[in-house]
């Protein structure tokens, strides 16, 4: 039971890094890249999704996404979504595919993307405190019923702890190298 619930902490931390790297990919830098429209989200069919299930995005170059879908039909519901996604992105369709131009950013537009990257950091620190302050709780709750001696209390919390600093050092690094790739121009 104990060991559970370091399993489960370690897990749930795992998933808030894996969604916080999800968040990083979705923030551009000056160079093209598919998953930049991946949290992208069209209502197609009756229902929202994602782009990357409505064709094939490929990068041609640093400079150009190229969108071929699979039901042309689509294109200009595609096209506006692009345009409003709120990345400054100005998607054009010649009927058979979109065009996506990439736009070299401004210095300013560069240090507040990394200021938006920044939040993101924090919110998946927070998350990640929060699941290892729960994890606490249970295991002093577990202690106090009786359940787990005092000793290996403190083990599992040093263990969870570890944990912690681990899935924060993941953070930490990969908002380094989103940083030095947003101001890499």
């Amino acid at each position: 039971m104990p060991h559970e619930i370091v399993t489960s902490a370690s897990d749930k931390m795992d998933k808030s890094v894996e969604s916080f790297h999800q968040e990083l990919t979705a923030i551009r830098t000056g160079r093209a890249n598919a998953s930049m429209l991946d949290m992208i989200e069209i209502d197609v069919y009756g229902s929202q999704m994602k782009l990357n299930q409505l064709g094939t995005i490929s990068v041609p170059d640093n400079t150009l996404l190229v969108i071929d879908l699979w039901d042309k039909g689509q294109i200009d519901v595609v096209e506006k979504a692009i345009s409003n996604c709120g990345m400054g992105l100005n998607p054009q369709n010649d009927g058979k595919v979109i065009r996506v131009p990439i736009p070299p950013l401004s210095e300013e537009r560069r240090r507040e993307l990394v200021k938006a990257a920044g939040s993101h950091v924090e919110e998946a620190k927070i998350a990640i405190r929060n699941i290892r302050r729960h994890a606490i709780e249970d295991i002093k709750k577990q202690q106090k019923d009786g359940e787990i001696p005092e000793d290996d209390a403190h083990r599992l919390t040093d263990e969870i702890q570890k944990i912690t600093d681990g899935h924060t050092k993941s953070i930490d690094e990969s908002f380094k190298l989103k940083e030095a790739d947003i101001m890499e121009g």
